[in-house]
């Protein structure tokens, strides 16, 4: 059987660091202006689609175009999208 000592180096060898890096969330104000954007849009279509009538060129065509561009464009791109990293200058 292990001795205590060599119990606790062991023990203490297993602990992980603490992690003393600070926690950033990867979106920046890029990315919230571009959810902020597509959520627009998206309410915009769902508007142009209760708009009546029915068979009326906003509700047929505009809204379901306004709602695929703010779902599947402009949502997925604000996901993406990183802010520039500024150049460095070479003399």
């Amino acid at each position: 059987m292990a001795s205590p000592k060599a119990q606790a180096r062991s023990a203490s060898r297993t602990r992980k660091k603490k992690d003393t890096t600070s926690f950033r969330l990867p979106f920046t104000r890029i990315n919230y202006l571009g959810l902020g954007l597509g959520i627009l849009v998206i309410i915009i279509g769902f508007i142009c689609l209760s708009r009546p009538p029915v068979d009326g060129f906003i509700s047929v065509t505009l809204a379901p175009v306004l709602l695929v561009l703010g779902y599947c464009v402009i949502i997925p791109i604000a996901i993406f999208l990183k802010e520039p990293k500024a150049k460095t200058s070479r003399e």
